[in-house]
């Protein structure tokens, strides 16, 4: 197994020099950094997490608990967060587990901080058992709700900015596609600002204005989006709770013979790049994914830092215009 003193004679320097340029130091100039990572690299050189946090008491490792592998949303989100922490010399584990007992499995393996989400809640028990195991914990997405440190994007305000942008185009008959049978915390802050905007603007918002749903998946977008279009008195504009519910959204309406935004216009939820991409540019709400990772490793590194204050970040989102919606009556 190759070592750091390996390394470092290879490279003609010190021992504690190499030790702080594969953590990134900044006291190590980019010349002899660059040189080597190099020949670390060119040597199979694996970082030993147990031996480094016998010198530091920091092993440079971040656990998530991975709550979903069908949420394209989450997946860009930690891709995007994974590639920030590597590139600030952090690593990042994943664990499907169970969140007290993937953190447990963390704190065995001596990992710095834990990352969980928020779509769910965690009883009392559960709570004072992570709280037990000692480790900096942040959720992403439960600003208000969860007794840990917290990164969140203003939901609410997202989908306000969604009706507002409807509305301006003149739509009245707005729908939102979201709601889940099994209740989520992230997205029950959406359906009440829909609710609540809708209601501010005099604008129809009975029950039937929100589609029950098994999930937040594909199908649960294409079969939300038929029974909305062959209604008697279809919305002509929607709101989505996600990139997933979209992507099937797109596909019903097509498969009706219907068009985006001719016949229905659509924001969605979730800020990513791929909304770009999708067969009609979405319109789109929510913080960038670029902003919301930048933000929990902010957050984490401030947490390793100082595991003993309570942190709250709140992103505010913005509106993001493309083809996927037009005035109302365009095709009538």
């Amino acid at each position: 197994m190759v070592t750091i003193k390996d390394i470092a004679r290879r490279a003609g320097v010190s021992f504690s020099t190499v030790s702080k340029a594969l953590q990134n130091s900044p006291l190590v100039r980019p010349s002899t950094k660059q040189r080597v990572l190099a020949i670390a690299k060119e040597m199979g050189y694996e970082p030993n997490l147990a031996a480094r946090s016998l010198v530091s008491r920091k092993t440079g490792a971040i656990g998530a608990v991975w709550p979903s592998i069908e949420r394209g949303a989450l997946s860009a989100l930690l891709t995007e967060l994974h590639g920030r922490l590597e590139s600030e010399g952090w690593t990042m584990l994943l664990s499907m587990s169970r969140p007290e007992t993937a953190i447990q499995t963390f704190r065995r393996f001596r990992l710095d901080a834990v990352l969980m989400f928020g779509d769910r809640d965690l009883d009392e028990a559960r709570i004072a058992e992570i709280r037990r195991l000692q480790i900096p914990v942040l959720v992403y997405g439960a600003a208000g709700r969860a007794p840990f440190s917290t990164v969140d994007v203003n939901r609410g305000n997202a989908v306000r900015l969604a009706i507002d942008h409807l509305a301006e185009l003149g739509h009245r008959q707005i729908a939102y596609i979201g709601e889940p049978r099994t209740p989520d915390p992230l997205q029950t802050v959406k359906i009440d600002a829909f609710f609540g905007e809708m209601a501010r603007r005099g604008l129809p918002c009975g029950g039937e204005s929100v589609v029950p749903l098994d999930g937040l998946d594909f199908h649960d977008g294409y079969w939300a989006a038929r029974s909305l279009l062959q209604r008697d008195d279809p919305p002509t504009a929607v709101v989505t709770g996600g990139i997933d519910l979209t992507r099937g959204l797109l596909r019903a309406v097509r498969d009706l013979g219907r068009s985006v935004p001719d016949d229905l216009s659509v924001v969605s939820y979730d800020n990513l790049p791929q909304m770009e991409d999708l067969e009609v540019p979405m319109t789109a709400v929510g913080a960038p994914v670029s902003e919301i990772a930048a933000a929990i490793a902010r957050t984490i590194r401030e947490l390793v830092g100082g595991p003993d204050t309570i942190r709250t970040v709140y992103l505010e989102p913005e509106l993001i215009v493309r083809k996927s919606t037009a005035k109302a009556g365009r095709a009538r």
